[in-house]
């Protein structure tokens, strides 16, 4: 039964080609919203607070602040809405998930650059 469904995620799921990013980096998720007929692009600019999953089913979470109400979104890797990824900037963290960063305001909550 594995070996069916992993059969099925291999040749029907489009891979898209998406730069590598981690938890702590700061991205902008460009994505396709349809209202009625009408489509737009929209984009939401955060930091990555995890990615979980693998394969086909690999989600990441995005958070960002907005005015001083924090918001986060979860993205599939797959969703055939993502249109492009792009990373702003790369984060120097200890953590594969940064849950911590929630509670965090202020000065402490600015992560730092990590050096190519």
């Amino acid at each position: 039964m594995q070996d069916l469904v992993k059969f099925v995620q291999d040749e029907f799921v489009t891979k898209k080609d998406f730069p590598e990013f981690a938890a702590g980096d700061t991205i902008t998720v460009y994505y396709e919203i349809k209202e009625g007929n009408k489509t737009r692009t929209q984009f939401f600019r955060g930091v990555v607070i995890q990615r979980r999953g693998s394969g086909a089913t690999e989600t990441f979470t995005i958070r960002k602040m907005s005015g001083t109400v924090g918001v986060e979104r979860i993205f599939p890797i797959n969703l055939p809405a993502l249109q492009k990824i792009e990373v702003n900037k790369r984060g120097k963290v200890r953590r594969a998930r940064i849950f911590y960063f929630r509670e965090l305001t202020g000065k402490k909550a600015r992560i730092k650059e990590r050096r190519r």
